[in-house]
């Protein structure tokens, strides 16, 4: 007998790891479903678009019920989020409405549909200066307000839920306004960049490895017993400077980068240092090196020239 297929929802589907979690789960036969706001255009997830179930959220609590009871899925991957890392008054609804309302909707659902498995998506910002809580903006603080909120839901409508904690995350085909597209544009630059001092450190997990994480952590969801929580960091357990990230950029690459260390301030709350007393995902481990990551990374800039 041929078992069932397995039905995942993902919300955040159409961002760069949300995308990247439902193309490896359709390769593993998965069904995919992927909660998008009305409107949202859906371009990153065009290519895959015949193959998903596409779920339209109005903004309403009824809404998400109706999403959940329609796509009944095993496991619920909640990527959605508002990223900021510095705010302005004027992005307070923003972020209330889409990392604290959006989520409390979808436990809601879950609770009303009978679905208890979720994967949930933390930020190592939650932990500044290695500490148990101390959020570095309000962004993080918001994503600790959901996972307090997530308690209530673990407790007292049996939620089974695995927070994944992540760091710094790149890979190919990135379109985030991160360091790597940076690096990128600074090899055509024809001035000097002025950057920070570059003493910050950090661990960065290529998107392969990431992905590799959400998948895992799906598994040990059906570990749990209900109303169960655990919460683990996607973390290489090795860093480096930025200062030595960029010299080792330029030397696979061949390049010198005009930049300017010590040209700017640290922002606000810089993280100076990766979180490092989280515990890893059980049965997983990062499989690709920084150096092959970025010679990945700098073969398909090559090849797309």
């Amino acid at each position: 007998m041929m078992s069932e297929q397995k039905k995942a929802l993902i919300t955040g589907g159409t961002g760069y790891i949300g995308s990247q979690l439902a193309e490896r789960l359709l390769r593993d036969g998965w069904a995919v479903h992927l909660i998008v706001m009305q409107g949202d255009p859906c371009t990153a997830i065009q290519p895959l678009r015949s193959q998903l179930h596409i779920l339209e959220h109005t903004g309403t609590t009824e809404s998400m019920i109706r999403i959940m009871k329609d796509s009944s899925p095993d496991v619920v991957f909640h990527l959605a989020s508002c990223f900021l890392a510095e705010h302005t008054s004027g992005h307070i609804e923003r972020l209330i409405t889409s990392n604290v309302q959006f989520g409390t909707q979808l436990l809601e659902a879950m609770a009303v549909s009978g679905i208890s498995r979720l994967v949930n998506t933390g930020t190592s910002w939650q932990n500044y200066l290695d500490q148990d809580y101390n959020p570095v903006c309000l962004y993080a603080a918001t994503k600790q307000a959901f996972e307090t909120i997530i308690r209530f839901y673990t407790e007292a409508r049996g939620v089974r839920c695995i927070t994944l904690k992540l760091l710094d995350t790149y890979g190919l085909n990135d379109p985030r306004p991160k360091l790597f597209s940076f690096l990128k544009r600074a090899e055509s630059a024809t001035e000097v960049i002025a950057m920070s001092p570059g003493e910050q450190r950090l661990d960065l997990v290529y998107i392969d490895d990431v992905i590799d994480a959400f998948v895992r952590a799906a598994e040990l969801t059906n570990t749990l017993t209900l109303g169960e929580s655990k919460t683990y960091a996607v973390a290489s357990g090795r860093s480096c400077s930025l200062q030595e990230l960029v010299r080792l950029y330029e030397t696979l690459s061949g390049k010198k980068l005009p930049i300017r260390f010590g040209g700017r301030p640290y922002r606000d709350r810089e993280v100076m240092l990766p979180w490092s007393l989280g515990e890893s995902v059980p049965g997983w481990t990062t499989t690709v090196s920084l150096e092959t990551g970025i010679q990945r990374l700098l073969t398909a800039n090559r090849s797309a020239q």
